[in-house]
């Protein structure tokens, strides 16, 4: 298993926990970035896509923040990562860290890139996903 993976998504994670969502360093330029539910789901293709993306899910909430808290290597080419989120949904004003504090992100590897990236509001949709419900 590649230890080096789960170094390239620490320290993607550890900008998205200061907010710093800027760097593309990291993708592919063919990235596959994934919202599977919350306020803005969608698939979207390459940096601009991902770019898109995430402004969509950041402009859903009022001072949204997440928290990288564990992170597991699947196999040679996918890290899972468990995330604390709190914010205020700006449309429903609901407490994220009421009703979903603990998400996922499941990245995909190849060659030091992610090639995909699939973002999880509910950990317990990730674990079962990647078959690893507890």
């Amino acid at each position: 298993m590649s230890q080096e993976n789960v170094e390239i998504v620490r320290s993607i994670c550890g900008a998205w926990d200061r907010g710093d969502y800027s760097a593309v360093w990291w993708a592919h330029p063919d990235i596959e970035f994934v919202v599977t539910d919350g306020p803005s789901p969608g698939a979207w293709t390459g940096l601009a896509g991902m770019a898109e993306g995430w402004r969509g899910w950041l402009a859903a909430w009022d001072d949204f923040h997440q928290q990288a808290d564990e992170y597991r290597e699947l196999d040679d080419e996918r890290v899972l990562v468990f995330f604390r989120f709190s914010g205020r949904g700006k449309t429903s004003g609901l407490d994220l860290a009421q009703m979903h504090p603990l998400g996922a992100g499941l990245f995909h590897l190849r060659d030091g890139k992610v090639t995909k990236f699939v973002g999880y509001l509910d950990q317990e949709r990730a674990l079962e996903a990647v078959e690893l419900r507890e």
